[in-house]
């Protein structure tokens, strides 16, 4: 018996959506139309900048809509006239009812997050910057609150040691094209059976500002370590440097990855006062030290902290 084929109206905007959108096509799905961000404007020179999934998706010929506005009398009669089956959305802007209650096999979302563990936008940042060790990817169908509908299925993965928010992103946004393709196939086939999430407590996961990746020393070492991980390589946490060659000169430095140091005699003084020896830089938290492994002062290249020594001497971090 031939499998029936869906007509999908897929949303997206970043990379992390567009493996999905690929998977599908692959699978030789009906593709009706993608809905992505309008384009920006950015820098001196107004360069329009494309989303990742309205790039790939005029490259494989695809029709793409941009709504300002997703509740536009306009849009819906688009969408309406596209008489899709089923709305994917992954990496999106919230929708209305009146958008996600259209299809009549129902709009479902690829989050990744174990829900109802963490429900925001940058649920891969607070995983990991809150130290877990396992994290995966939630299929569920929307309804009115976010990240509330009954799932569809989840897929796990182990948070090593080493990851940082970044392999952590790829990593999931692997299983999750998997698991997008699996959960299209079993609803053109009726096999879901989708289950309300557990009730209880759940982390909140906002988007993330810049307030969220500054550094405070006064922290414990895990803490900050797992805060430099959690936002590396973007947009990566950061900090103030003094610096005894610049006096007067405050600089802010990026750090993109850390080593909590054990063993090692605490800096002296305060939270964020800096300890160096030859080819190693260490910072004094709240209960030890963290050792700086690379970073990026503010208009020069990420380096090593050997590389780094050479040019500068920082008193303390703040």
């Amino acid at each position: 018996m031939e499998e029936k084929k869906l007509r999908i109206v897929f949303f997206g905007t970043p990379e992390f959506a567009v493996a999905s959108l690929s998977r599908l096509v692959e699978d030789g799905c009906d593709i009706a139309a993608v809905v992505t961000m309008p384009d920006k404007v950015a820098g001196r020179g107004h360069k329009v900048i494309q989303s990742d999934v309205k790039r790939y998706a005029l490259e494989k010929g695809l029709r793409v809509l941009q709504p300002e506005r997703l509740k536009s009398p306009e849009f819906v009669d688009e969408l309406r006239a596209i008489d899709a089956d089923l709305f994917i959305v992954i990496a999106f802007r919230m929708l209305p009812e009146v958008v996600w209650g259209m299809p009549p096999l129902g709009t479902f979302n690829l989050h990744a997050s174990l829900l109802p563990k963490y429900r925001g936008a940058a649920p891969i940042n607070w995983a990991v910057m809150n130290g877990d060790t396992e994290t995966g990817v939630t299929c569920f169908f929307l309804k009115h609150e976010i990240d509330t509908g009954d799932m569809i299925g989840q897929r796990k993965i182990e948070i090593l040691p080493s990851d940082n928010v970044g392999t952590v992103h790829d990593k999931l946004m692997k299983i999750g094209a998997d698991m997008v393709s699996q959960t299209v196939k079993d609803i053109a086939d009726g096999r879901v059976s989708p289950v309300p999430q557990p009730e209880g407590e759940f982390i909140a996961a906002p988007k993330i500002f810049k307030d969220t990746c500054h550094i405070d020393w006064n922290s414990t070492s895990a803490r900050i370590h797992n805060q430099v991980r959690g936002l590396s390589p973007y947009p990566a946490a950061w900090t103030t440097m003094e610096d005894s060659r610049y006096p007067g000169s405050p600089l802010d430095v990026k750090i993109f990855e850390t080593r909590i140091a054990e063993g090692e005699e605490p800096c002296a003084g305060e939270p964020g006062e800096v300890s160096v020896t030859k080819d190693s830089l260490y910072v004094r938290t709240s209960d030890g030290i963290l050792e700086i492994l690379s970073l990026q002062p503010a208009g020069k290249r990420r380096m090593d902290s050997s590389s780094f020594l050479r040019g500068y001497n920082p008193l303390r971090f703040f």
